[in-house]
This record gives structure tokens, sequence and C-alpha cells, in this order.
């Protein structure tokens, strides 16, 4: 199960927030998830949401008033979330699900009239932000985005992250660092602005070639960054950088300043004199990625163009370079959780009770195979390894003092990916133990069929994920199935693992801009499932990258390349529930892993190669 905190060490907690609320007269206080940054996954110092509510979901929102406290999350954690608040008086709010609220709806039904609202406004993205600003106005209310109770009761709380810098060279980035900044400069220019302030972690680590060690599992440096036509400042802190890279900065224009440095300079850019000899008067930022503080620092005279970071579509579409290298690490990586899955199904073939594997040191024992491929780096995420009930919770977290053991039944869903100099990878098996369900086995196979159907599309360019998902989830919804999230995400290079703007959803997020064009070069994950509580919970996921496929008198067609190469367990098919084209997909699929992974395989190996991607039929 999730590591949990002590019910009564979290409502002690509120209480003394809520003692803090009183003396500063704060009515409703806002408690985010993420860094400064807008970030989804962030480093232990910023984890006040977590300390505040003992969900460790890395999506949520918690907001207390002086009489409620109530968690806002999405379906991925509804299981979770409701475990790890249980007796702490904080009520479970469903995001998505209609009866529920949104956050600022749920903030202005409990402000009273004239109140306050308080928040961190360097943890508020400055869309929410300027939504509040506009709807308190209601009640005559107000916001204060210097509140932070937290903090003045986090006694031990861990430092704020610092780690090295390192720079990757064009055989990995394939585009220099100047030329990149050219292609930013050339989205400001059309949008006539004069600078331009990016926020955004990965963004940042993008656009200027580097990578660090800040965020766990994520290979980024605490930063901010500022463009203008002929400067650009990386915002962080100079220690970080070895004498080499930082002369390489400063050959390319490129000033390094203090990380907190930047919202004075956001206050005073209107007084910032460009090489024309003018003075900044416009500013394009995205409302998404910049906190509130920094929004409400820009001065009144300066015109802002929100618009999303011209980095966030730059680099979703991997150029021929990154592309080449993501094609190599997955066979590298498809070895290692291939040879993870057959080790498995040989333990449980000669299962040994006293060996005692569990969730914990399955994990262990395939993180370990990743860690000895050449370029790794760290794992893209702490790997899902979930037995029978336990993967009904999406993104389950098991720990060696709280996990499940294995046995000869069942199945175990892990998700796992890595880190490499030559990309990311993020891939999904659920592995037979044993015997399963005949309804197991339906689930099983309609997930498979949907994740082949969704693989195999061909689409004219233009369509976004909301054209495609249906295709995974048509075989789920025709037997009235679902799964409360997305198909797919996009997937980052060397960088976040899960990465905007591209994905596959059936349902618009109003206020979101997730309509995003799947374009050649972008790569999302694959991954329909099903999650039956207190049961079982199956997912298959597989990379896959954009590709220009012919142009007619219609326009271009494009479809998708599967990047990753792992077995699907045929032992947990049934057959009946596959037409022809299904097992034709199928066996398509299996061919091409045996041929990508069979030349680095030999003896007893290989037979269990040919015997998991062998061709089924009827």
């Amino acid at each position: 199960m999730p590591r949990f905190t002590q019910p009564e060490i979290i409502r002690n907690r509120i209480s003394q927030v809520r003692d803090i609320m009183k003396n500063d007269s704060i009515d409703v206080y806002i408690i985010m998830t993420g860094d400064y940054h807008m970030s989804e996954y962030a480093d232990a110092y910023f984890a006040e949401r977590e300390y505040m509510s003992g969900f460790t979901g890395s999506a949520g929102t918690l907001v207390i008033t002086k009489d409620e406290a109530a968690l806002f999350t999405d379906g991925r954690y509804f299981g979770q979330a409701q475990e790890q608040i249980n007796n702490t008086g904080i009520m479970l709010m469903k995001m998505g699900v209609s009866g529920f609220p949104t956050v600022n709806e749920y903030c202005i039904h409990k402000l009273p009239y004239k109140g306050r609202i308080g928040f961190d406004g360097r943890t508020v993205p400055a869309l929410i932000g300027i939504e509040l600003s506009y709807m308190v106005k209601s009640c005559e209310g107000s916001i204060d985005c210097s509140f932070n109770a937290v903090e003045r009761i986090w006694n031990d709380r861990p430092d704020f992250p610092c780690s090295k810098v390192y720079a990757l060279d064009d055989r990995f980035t394939g585009e220099e660092l100047s030329d990149k900044l050219k292609r930013v400069r050339q989205v400001m220019a059309a949008y006539k602005a004069d600078a331009h302030v990016i926020s955004s972690l990965d963004d940042i680590c993008w656009l200027f070639n580097i990578r660090g060690d800040d965020v766990e599992c994520n290979p980024v440096i605490m930063s901010y960054a500022l463009i203008t036509e002929d400067e650009a400042v990386l915002y962080t802190d100079i220690c970080r950088f070895d004498e080499t890279l930082a002369d390489e900065f400063n050959a390319n224009g490129i000033q390094i300043k203090e990380y907190g440095s930047i919202y004075e300079d956001i206050r005073h850019i209107n007084n910032h004199k460009l090489s024309s000899g003018e003075y900044v008067n416009s500013i394009l930022v995205d409302f998404k990625r910049i906190n509130m503080n920094m929004y409400s620092d820009i001065p009144d005279s300066v015109r802002i163009i929100n618009k999303e970071n011209p980095t966030v579509l730059m680099k979703a579409k991997k150029n021929i370079v990154e592309i080449n290298n993501l094609k190599s690490v997955h066979i590298d990586d498809g070895l290692a959780v291939t040879r993870f899955m057959f080790w498995l199904k040989d333990k449980m073939k000669h299962f040994d009770e006293a060996e005692k594997i569990t969730e914990v040191t399955a994990a262990e024992y395939l993180d370990n195979l990743r860690s000895r491929i050449h370029d790794y780096i760290e794992l893209s995420f702490p790997t899902i390894s979930a037995y029978k009930e336990n993967a009904a919770m999406m993104h389950y977290a098991a720990t060696k003092d709280n996990c499940a053991l294995l046995y000869p039944e069942g199945a175990l869903l892990v998700d796992s990916g890595g880190q490499y100099y030559r990309g990311t990878t993020d891939v999904t098996r659920t592995i037979g133990l044993g015997n399963v369900s005949d309804e197991f086995k339906k689930h099983f196979t309609l997930t498979l069929k949907g994740m082949l159907h969704l693989t195999n599309a061909r689409f004219l360019k233009g369509c976004t994920g909301f054209n495609l998902d249906i295709l995974a989830r048509e075989p789920l919804w025709n037997e009235g199935i679902d799964y409360r999230c997305g198909t797919g995400h996009g997937i980052g290079y060397l960088l976040n693992v899960h990465e905007s703007p591209n994905g596959f959803r059936w349902k618009h997020n109003p206020g979101h801009n997730d309509l995003c064009v799947i374009e050649e070069g972008m790569v999302t994950s694959n991954e329909p499932g099903v999650y039956i509580d207190g049961k079982y919970g199956i997912r298959i996921e597989n990379e896959i990258l954009c590709v220009r496929d012919y142009e007619n008198e219609y326009g271009t067609f494009l479809k998708f390349e599967t990047l990753t190469y792992v077995p699907i367990d045929i032992e947990l098919i049934d057959v009946k529930y596959l037409d022809d084209r299904d097992i034709i997909l199928l066996n398509n699929y299996h061919k091409r892993v045996y041929e990508n992974l069979s030349p680095f395989m030999s003896d007893d190996e290989l037979d269990m190669l040919k015997k998991y991607t062998a061709p089924v039929s009827k």
C-alpha cells in the first residue's frame, strides 16, 4: 500500500494552520502540489500539500477553511487518495467527475463576504490566480499571494535543491543552443514581443542544452530564463556550473544571474534597453507556466502577450538525431524489460516460497537491469510494481515496509522507464504469474485491442489526440468499461516523462490548451487499461512516434511507428475477443519484437523470446 502519515499528525497540522489563518485574517487557504515553476513533479522541498494532507500522489490541491479541508485530485488517484486521507478530516473532491466543484468554484463558495483567499503565489499558476482575482470580486473579497502557513510549521523541511549542471552535445540534442535561441526569437518577433520569460524547467533545460538533478527522475535544474532580441539570461546558482560550461555560455552571449533575482528584473523590465535603442514594452508569457507572483510583478506599462511557450512545441517535435537515439535506446531498454519478464516467469514456474519475491524486490531486479545499460542516468519515474488488486490504483507505490508478496497466481503490473543520454523510456506490461480469471483475460484482451488499434491508426495531418483516443477506448466502451485518465501523454527527450502538449484523451478540459495537433516527430505513450477496484489492474503501454505516411489529393496522411519492443504476455490473451485484423496486428508486432531483440539473445533466453513472440491464432 502507499505510505501513510498518521491521521492525528495531519489533523494537528491542519489545526496549527487554522490558528495562523485566523491570526492573519485568511478565510480560505490553497496549497498546491508543485514548485515555483508549475512542475508536475517537484523536489521534496516543495511537498507542502503532501505534508499537510498525507496524500503522496503527483497531482492534487488541498484547500483549508476554518471548518473544512478538501483534497482535489484526478481519476488516477481516487482510490489512493481516499485511503491516505482517511480519518484526517479531509474530504476527497474528484476532479472531472459530475457533481464535484473545481478548486476555484469551491474556494469562492466557501469565501465569506469580503473574505480573503491566501496562497503562496510562487506555487500558483498565473492562469488560476488571475481567475481567482476576478471571482473574488463577486463577494468583494481579496487574495493574498504572499500567505504561506506551511513554511511556518514545517521545521524539518528538506534543503532547497542545488545539483550540478551538465551539458548535452550535438550528438544527443541534434541542434545547437544558438539555433534554438534563434528559433525562439523568430516566434517572439512574430508575436511582436520584446522579451520572453520562461519558468518551466524542462523548457529551459531543452533550450540551453543542459540537464541537472534537482528533481528525482526529472533531469532539470531550478531556473528561470529571460530572452530578448539580443540577450539571454539564465537565472540559477552559478555554483552549479564548471568553468568550461560557464565560459561556453558566456561565448554564446548568455548571462548567468542569481536564481531569485528574476523577480526584481521583471519588476523593472520596462527599464531594460534593447539593442535597437527602444525599451521593453511587451513581454511574452505563458499563463499556465509562470506563477502568479511573477505575473503580478510585470509593470502595468508593459503589454502582456499570453501565448504558450514556443519551446513547448519545439521540444515535442523530436529531430532526426533525437529520433535515431530513441530507436537505439529502446532496444536496450526493451531487452531489460523482456529479461525481467522472463526472470519473473521462471521464478513463478519454479516457485520457492522461501525466496519471497515482493513487489519491491521485483522492481529492484528490473531497476538493476536498466542500470547496466551503458548510458543510463536514472529512472524516468519510480518503478510501479503492483500485484493483483494493488494494480487497480494507477500510480500505486509499494514500499519495503508495505508491499505484497508475489505468488504463482494472478498478475503483476509493472510500469517503468529510464533516463539515458539517448532519451527517455516509459513502458508498461501486465505479466501473468499463474492462473487468472476469464474476466481478467477478457479485459486484458480488450485493452490489447485498443492499444493495437491506436498504434495502427492512419490519419490526416491536423488531427488531435481527441480525434484518435476513441480508437483505444472503443473495445472497452463497447463493454461499458472506461479508465479515468488519458490514453497517452507526450514524452520528453532526457526530460520529463510526461511532456506537453501532445497526448490522447477523449474529453477536453476547459481552460486548458490540450487540443494539440499530433505532428511528425512527436513521441506519445499509448496506454489503455482496465482498473477494477479490489480485484486487479491492467495496463499495456508502448511509446509511439508520429511519422509521415503519404500525401494525396486529400492532404498529408500520418501514422505511428512503435518505439517500444517488449513482448505482450500472450498467456493472458483470450483469442475469442480478437478478430482477424487484431491477430495480424499482434503477430506483426511480435515479429518486430523478435527481429529487434533476438540478435542480443541466445540459448534459453532466445527460446523464451520465441515462445512469447510466437504467432497466435484462433
